[in-house]
């Protein structure tokens, strides 16, 4: 790992002509001691990088100097391949090879066209972690240690050993075989086996993980995309599913429809007096439905059942009696 750090110390200083240790240190996620090192190991290597004093010094490469140390190592040739979001790399534990991948491709080119390239790179954003409404797009954290030992399970055709912890439960290990790794909004998802039985485990909530010696039980080849439609279908499917009878605003009802597994307008001849559709809503269980509801606000009306009517309205006074004693 240290020398693919040095090939990306040395491509940055070749990029950018001189850059400080901080810097230097922020692009690499390392410690600023790490990158004076290893800075020492460089010069000792006979690379030509020296040091310039003062406010904007730092440190740069003799003009002219080229290496031809650019080759793709597996991590960095992996991250490409899911390079179509940033944030499918930072899920599966990537980010960091992505960049240095990057920085190579980048180097690789051609002079006139790394020009073009890099002007061309600042004009586009794609999957930017906010939207226009500033509302930050979820993204999950996951321990680089254990996304790697699972990403290397995964490849390597390997039982894996995970410390799950499943919603409203403890935390438990068990032994499954993974067939594949899936990325949907920033959030990373592992697909296995256990005892024969699909198993989909978030990888945010896998807290420690293990591969092991064993090979894993499953086909050589895999459709993911096919396997990942059929475990939403069955999600969406299964459950302590709620239907709900609810008279919305046409205006909202795209928003409904957005969030409800289903919906069903109720065959009237014509809509309520005050313009309001009714609809039949499936959504996943209990909570599902009084989330979903919610964010409507005065915008839709639950007709039924009962008890989400009288969820909702414990909901709205409890928000009342807040406002009021702040008052």
């Amino acid at each position: 790992m240290r020398a693919d750090r040095l090939v990306s110390l040395v491509l940055l200083l070749r990029r950018h002509g001189r850059l400080s240790a901080a810097t230097l240190a922020r692009e690499l996620e390392v410690s600023t001691r790490t990158v004076l090192r290893d800075i020492d190991a460089l010069s000792a290597a006979g690379v030509p990088v020296y040091a310039e004093r003062g406010r904007h010094g730092g440190f740069a490469l003799l003009p002219g100097f080229r290496t031809e140390l650019t080759g793709l190592n597996h991590d960095e040739a992996l991250a490409l391949l899911v390079a179509g979001s940033r944030r499918g790399a930072q899920a599966f534990g990537l980010g960091s090879a992505l960049a240095s991948a990057m920085r190579k491709v980048v180097d690789a080119l051609p002079e006139s066209y790394r020009v073009t390239a890099a002007g061309a790179a600042q004009r586009l954003l794609i999957d930017p972690q906010t939207d226009l409404l500033s509302r930050r797009q979820p993204a999950e954290e996951v321990p680089d240690d254990v996304v790697t030992e699972v990403r290397r399970a995964v490849f390597a055709g390997h039982k894996l050993r995970i410390r799950y912890a499943a919603v409203d439960q403890a935390a438990k290990w068990r032994t499954v075989d993974p067939i594949g790794l899936v990325t949907v909004g920033g959030q990373g998802y592992l697909l296995a086996t256990r005892s024969g039985a699909d198993r989909t485990y978030r990888l945010s909530r896998v807290l420690a993980a293990e591969e092991l010696d064993e090979p894993a039980q499953r086909p050589d080849r895999v459709d993911l995309d096919r396997a990942w439609q059929e475990r939403s279908t069955r999600f969406r499917t299964s459950g302590d599913q709620v239907t709900v009878l609810v008279r919305v605003d046409p205006a909202r009802q795209a928003d409904l429809v957005a969030t409800a597994l289903s919906v069903r307008v109720e065959e009237t001849e014509e809509a309520d007096a005050d313009g309001r559709l009714r609809l039949e809503t499936t959504f996943q269980d209990p909570r599902h439905a009084e989330w979903a509801l919610w964010q409507l606000a005065t915008s839709a009306e639950v007709l039924a059942p009962q008890w989400l009517r009288d969820s909702l309205r414990g909901r709205a006074a409890a928000m009342v009696t807040c406002y009021e004693a702040s008052s």
